[in-house]
């Protein structure tokens, strides 16, 4: 993290407190983007929660529910495991603010630009979704 802008980093360390705040008892998991093989595969990430994500052909593998993760433009936050792919973007998609949200991400430039507590409100409904299961 001390590699990100000043801004992109106090933002993702205000996301990562109110995360903590909003699931306290969390398992949080850092990823270095990296596979099995040590290729870089994806963005770091912080990752939040814990769920068994079922594969097709039967496979489980444990996740997390929520991540963030600092890109280019800004930030992302996933929400992993939402069944229904229109979720987010039709509930949060209008109230969020300037982001963009498609059926496990929200991105945003900056906290700024977005009501965090929309955004919390979207973690604390895929986390629901996602431990009820």
């Amino acid at each position: 993290m001390d590699s990100l802008p000043e801004l992109k980093r106090a933002d993702i360390e205000v996301l990562h407190k109110r995360i903590l705040q909003t699931l306290p008892k969390c398992k949080v998991w850092f990823l270095d983007g990296k596979d099995d093989q040590g290729k870089i595969v994806s963005n770091p990430n912080i990752g939040y929660g814990l769920q068994t994500i079922k594969y097709a052909d039967g496979k489980t593998k444990e996740f997390y529910q929520i991540g963030i993760s600092a890109n280019t433009t800004g930030i992302s936050v996933y929400i992993m495991g939402i069944e229904n792919k229109k979720h987010l973007t039709e509930t949060y998609g209008t109230t969020i603010g300037k982001a963009s949200v498609t059926g496990y991400c929200i991105k945003f430039k900056a906290l700024k630009d977005i009501h965090i507590d929309m955004l919390e409100a979207a973690i604390r409904d895929g986390v629901q979704q996602t431990t009820s299961k």
